[in-house]
């Protein structure tokens, strides 16, 4: 057991050590014994009890029904809970969890963009990602479970009890890397970082669901609203009045509602993510600035710029620099830029595939002058389309057994993670040259005006929590 006052830092060297002893078919053994049941948990759950009354069910009230809207700063303030009560093992755990979803997260970034053209803009969230088939696992029984824990990084050595995933600690090791990304933000109303993460339950009418399994979400989605709605007579309609349910509930600007809701569905998972951070030091240029969206078009858009040290390093080998701006103490967004705009792709599969951790420890401080798109960025993607793409396509399919979601034989359909994202300045519109003290040739001037790359991590877990490519920052507004 890793002492009270082992750091995150420690504690992510002694899993990457343990990981390293693992064989070549990825079978990890060791660091993964705190993810899964204790003896004593697996003896409390294998002793034999009495008849015992039905789990309790209910059946969600209509999509029409009245909600109370999201408090986010609530939200916030349970999130930094969760993180100040991290000691001994939970650090462990965060750093376990943390390195599995990053595996899942660049591994499905690769899927998603090559889904997409080079010329769209791409938004994943790991941890809602990872929530997301968390959430999954924890309402599956066998066969379902094991192949979910197997996709979720930790292969049973067996079948037994203590060889099995606990979805419990699981969701609230992610609800405390959540905590961390909003921790350092400072407290209140002002806070710089804000995350956000509501689950929407959407069912056939009449479909009973489980309540431990709703219960159970709260690490995860402390915000999950069960509703019933008509999934079959006509899916875009159904699409729309979940699109307008969540709307009206978080207030967030999400975008059109997706569409091709199964008509033949029973159950629609939805995650909505929302993050803001705002970027201190950093001022709203006077007026709009061109970002070149390819060699021949470009855009009008909103830049922010500051002038100070920032962490940086410019790879001339493989033709990209990377910038690292504090988000807060522990929170860093990393800039990828690739010297040659025509490079993106190519620094995009090295960038999320090979070298991303290893940059963050290259970085060296440097005086600057960075210029970069305010953003305000949307995604909607299907994780079943994930699945589908990764050759995993009935995972989540018809055969699925989600017995402890429902007794019915439940029906799939979509599976969606949307993200809003937003980066803006910490104060209003500031005059164009900022920072004048520090100008000068020493002074390097790095400008983000065609398609670069960014994610935003936590040192402390180095868990990332979005990975993206800027395209065209007006593409999502």
């Amino acid at each position: 057991m890793a002492p009270a006052g082992v750091s995150l830092g420690t504690a992510m060297l002694c899993v990457l050590a343990w990981a390293s002893l693992s064989t070549a078919d990825r079978v990890y053994i060791h660091p993964f014994h705190l993810l899964v049941y204790s003896k004593s948990s697996c003896e409390q759950l294998e002793k034999p009890t009495a008849e015992s009354p039905s789990e309790p069910t209910f059946i969600p009230v209509p999509i029409q029904a009245k909600t109370s809207p999201v408090d986010e700063e609530a939200l916030r303030e349970q999130l930094v809970l969760a993180a100040g009560k991290l000691e001994g093992e939970d650090k462990m755990r965060v750093a376990m969890v943390g390195m599995l979803l990053n595996f899942m997260g660049f591994r499905m970034y690769k899927t998603l963009s090559e889904m997409q053209t080079a010329a769209s803009g791409v938004v994943l969230s790991p941890t809602a990602l990872f929530g997301t088939l968390a959430s999954f696992y924890l309402g599956a029984l066998d066969p379902t479970a094991h192949r979910l824990q197997a996709f979720l990084g930790v292969p049973g050595e067996d079948q037994s009890c203590t060889s099995r995933l606990d979805g419990d600690k699981v969701l609230a090791t992610l609800q405390a890397i959540q905590g961390l990304l909003v921790l350092q933000g400072g407290a209140g109303s002002q806070a710089r970082l804000l995350l956000s993460t509501v689950v929407g339950l959407f069912t056939a009418p009449d479909l009973h669901l489980k309540r431990s399994f709703v219960q159970g979400l709260a690490p995860f989605a402390p915000v999950t609203l069960p509703r019933s709605l008509d999934l079959s007579t006509d899916p875009e309609l159904a699409a729309e009045k979940i699109n307008r349910f969540i709307q009206a509930v978080t207030g967030w600007e999400m975008g059109s509602a997706p569409t091709g809701v199964s008509p033949d569905s029973t159950l629609v998972f939805n995650a909505y993510v929302h993050f803001r951070g705002q970027m201190k030091g950093f001022s709203l240029l006077a007026g709009p600035q061109e970002f070149w969206v390819d060699n021949t078009t470009s855009v009008l858009v909103p830049m922010l710029s500051a002038t100070g040290t920032f962490q940086h390093w410019s790879d001339t080998h493989n033709n990209l620099s990377v910038t690292r701006v504090p988000l807060s103490q522990n929170v860093g967004l990393l800039l990828i830029q690739p010297h040659c705009a025509s490079a993106l792709q190519q620094v995009e599969a090295l960038t999320f595939q090979h070298e991303f951790l290893t940059w963050t420890k290259t970085l060296a401080p440097r005086a600057m002058r960075l210029t970069l798109p305010q953003l305000v960025l949307r995604e909607s993607y299907d994780l079943q389309d994930l699945l589908a793409q990764a050759k995993l396509p009935t995972l989540l399919g018809a055969e699925a057994n989600l017995g402890k979601i429902s007794d019915a034989n439940l029906r799939v359909g979509q599976v969606l993670n949307r993200v809003l994202f937003e980066l803006k300045a910490d104060k209003g519109e500031q005059p164009a040259e900022p920072a004048q003290q520090l100008a000068g040739p020493e002074v390097l001037e790095v400008t983000l005006n065609y398609p670069f790359l960014f994610a935003v991590y936590d040192q402390d877990s180095t868990a990332l929590h979005f990975l993206g490519r800027v395209a065209n920052p007006l593409s999502a507004l």
